[in-house]
């Protein structure tokens, strides 16, 4: 290999040598176990400019992290350190100057399939005109298959839903295991319907091909099938020589085996997590990949991150004990050279209700001392726990803004325009076509399944609608969508700027729109930007594809009245503070029951995963950190009343934890000064109290 140039010598002198070894690493299998705030993302990026300033072909470099952003702001990073060096560019035809990272692979597992797939799908047999169906889209294929097959079940018996169905489908691809053993880990209720999951299962498999549709299960099912198959690897040759992962602790046993199809034995591997921070088992991702990774590779290289650039001392010696407690793990102890900071706090309460007094008082007292509520967050293991929160925040006129909600592609206004296109991109998409038809008035789900029966996707696939006679209520409609469908299935359509062709059937659908929907102009305004996004991709498909693979969150509205409020508190589930830090955190209802949910303790796995899960929060905070208790919990479920429990605290701070934490409890404070020693200096005696009681008499 080429030795490295001076500029980035001196970037690799600003890691401290943990990250310089992880960085400088040879070929061999590398295992990065990066601790919460010990800087993975810079390693990561040293390292891979490491590999390109050392003479490995970007374009076979593949770089994998969990979300697009993710991603990008990595690419971002090894630009500057390449531009730093003077390795930034290469020179292309046109004269222009084109980043390294523009040649490498980086994106998602999915999105990286998807691209693989479209280049060599035809080894495996897969047609180059497939659409993928994102989870809703998903979930209404497998409804309609389910409607066929199990029609006695559904009102006999308690037969799941789609979207339960479909996790269950999910759960089985990508753990690798078979439909019973999920059904009794992870789906007990619905053991009595095994036989007819099978037969559903089997029907909408055959559904999708049938249809040339990917789920995104599909997209890693044929990735594997491309790097596992032996003809198929034989053709298609090895891709990459260097193959970087990140949150290796999030990848499922699917994802795993991909990667040992692409690295058979380790060579150019590097994967990098923390196994303390797995908690997407859910998501079937699974702890033991990465715990396993340096016997899967033998021979690997593991390096621990252990330098924390977040944390006061204080609270990384809490965390670091509550993780202790897990029995299984990468042992590291966390440490830093922030020395100065106040102790971690458990606060003691009497119920939520002095819990969200006691939060809000300390959001407020932080504020005054110079905390924007921007730097403080408030997190909560299920998102119902913070609804009275919100509550009192609205009440007093403090902004807060709560992580969740739809997603702009899950709204139903940009579903129903994405079908059109996805109808156009694969007219076997019955998915799409049902939902399109069932937009036109006059037009049921019988009807549409006789025009379904029309289409010819071998030839002209819509010629046969134009000649059916439609109901006199949406004639109109129907002679406006065959001529649009005919305009985008001609010509060469498919390679074409798709923005026209968003812009058509958005002007086609406006009518619709605004006879089915309240509140039409905000949606309206959605379709406005989608044709100005649709601009941004080369092709029809790619825009498809890469609007479900990757959707934005929402889209930006004209400029509105201006908001005045400085900032805005987070509100925000542990599950999606993940990856992020405050100044100051605070962790709701630290109580059994809550943390670990009753609803996650079935399993000694399940409870290591919990403990994870409240590590996660204790560690995104930088400066404060306090952990509140409700002791008394109401069943305010049916309604409220005056019955309740009494709680434990969490069982993830023990006795011996607890002492590296302040305990408060602010009925106390509040109820008077406090003598030396903590007494409370009485501001009435009870003689006094005894006296006026015997006037009485």
């Amino acid at each position: 290999m080429n030795p490295l140039p001076d500029g980035l010598v001196a970037c690799l002198e600003t890691l401290n040598p943990r990250q310089r070894e992880a960085a400088t690493h040879g070929d061999s299998p590398l295992l990065i176990v990066a601790g919460a705030g010990t800087g993975k993302t810079t390693t990561l990026a040293h390292r891979v400019a490491c590999l390109i300033a050392r003479g490995v072909d970007p374009s076979r470099i593949l770089l994998m992290t969990f979300t697009r952003r993710a991603a990008a702001e990595m690419l971002r990073r090894v630009d500057h350190l390449l531009e730093t060096s003077g390795l930034s560019a290469s020179r292309a035809d046109s004269g222009r100057r084109l980043a390294v990272s523009r040649r490498l692979w980086g994106g998602t597992f999915h999105s990286v399939a998807t691209r693989l797939l479209r280049r060599h799908g035809g080894l495996i047999g897969l047609q180059p005109e497939f659409t993928i169906l994102d989870r809703s889209d998903a979930e209404d294929l497998l409804n309609i298959v389910r409607s066929e097959v199990a029609p006695a079940a559904e009102d006999a018996t308690r037969f799941p839903l789609k979207g339960t169905c479909l996790d269950i489908y999910s759960r089985c691809i990508n753990t690798r295991q078979p439909l019973a053993g999920i059904l009794e880990s992870a789906f007990p209720w619905c053991r009595e319907h095994e036989e007819s999951l099978k037969e559903l299962f089997r029907q909408y498999v055959d559904r999708k091909e049938a249809q040339s549709l990917l789920d995104y299960d599909d997209l890693l099912v044929f990735w594997h099938a491309l790097v596992t198959d032996e003809a198929a690897r034989a053709a298609l040759g090895d891709p990459f020589d260097c193959v970087l992962v990140d949150e290796y602790q999030d990848t499922n046993v699917l994802q795993a085996e991909i990667l040992r199809g692409l690295c058979p034995q380790g060579t150019g591997l590097t994967v990098v997590g923390d196994d303390a921070q797995s908690i997407y088992s859910f998501r079937a991702a699974t702890v033991r990949n990465i715990l396993d990774f340096p016997e899967e590779y033998p021979g690997t290289e593991v390096v621990l991150l252990e330098q924390n650039y977040r944390s006061t001392r204080p609270i990384l010696e809490a965390t670091n004990r509550v993780i202790a407690l897990a029995a299984e793990r990468h042992a590291k102890t966390l440490w830093t050279d922030k020395e100065a900071g106040s102790l971690p706090v458990v606060a003691q309460l009497q119920d939520e209700d002095e819990q969200t007094d006691f939060v809000v008082a300390e959001i407020l007292h932080h504020r005054e001392q110079g905390i924007p509520l921007r730097q403080q967050a408030v997190l909560f293991r299920a998102s119902h726990h913070s609804l009275s929160l919100e509550v009192e925040l609205s009440r007093r006129n403090i902004p807060f803004h709560k992580y969740g909600g739809l997603k702009f592609i899950e709204t139903a206004h940009i579903r129903d325009l994405l079908a059109f296109l996805r109808l156009a991109e694969n007219p076997r998409d019955s998915v799409a076509a049902l939902r399109v038809l069932m937009l036109l008035p006059g037009i049921g789900r019988k009807r549409a399944g006789t025009l379904l029966e029309l289409i010819d996707p071998t030839g002209q696939p819509f010629s046969a609608w134009k000649q059916w006679q439609p109901p006199a209520d949406c004639r109109m409609e129907w002679t406006g969508l065959t001529s649009m469908l005919e305009h985008l299935t001609s010509g060469d359509r498919l390679n074409s700027d798709p923005s026209p062709q968003v812009d058509l059937v958005r002007r086609y659908y406006t009518p619709l729109l605004e006879k089915r929907y309240d509140r039409a102009q905000p949606r309206l305004n959605d379709l406005e930007q989608l044709v100005h996004i649709a601009g941004r991709f080369p092709d029809r498909s790619t825009f498809l594809s890469e609007i479900t693979l990757d959707p934005p969150a929402s889209t930006q509205d004209l400029a509105g009245p201006p908001v005045l409020d400085e900032d805005s508190l987070v509100l925000s589930t542990i599950h999606s503070a993940k990856g992020l830090e405050w100044d100051c955190v605070t962790v709701l209802n630290a109580a059994d029951g809550s943390i670990p949910s009753d609803m996650s303790t079935g399993s000694e796995a399940e409870i290591a995963e919990e403990l994870r899960l409240f590590y996660v929060a204790l560690t995104r905070a930088k400066s404060h950190l306090t952990v509140c208790h409700p002791q008394r919990q109401y069943f305010s479920h049916r309604g409220r009343s005056d019955r309740h429990s009494w709680s434990r605290l969490t069982r993830f701070l023990p006795e011996e934890i607890l002492k590296t934490f302040q305990l408060r409890r602010p009925q106390e404070e509040s109820a008077g000064g406090t003598r030396p020693g903590g007494k409370k200096t009485p501001v009435r005696t009870t003689a006094s109290i005894r006296d006026q009681l015997n006037q009485q008499w």
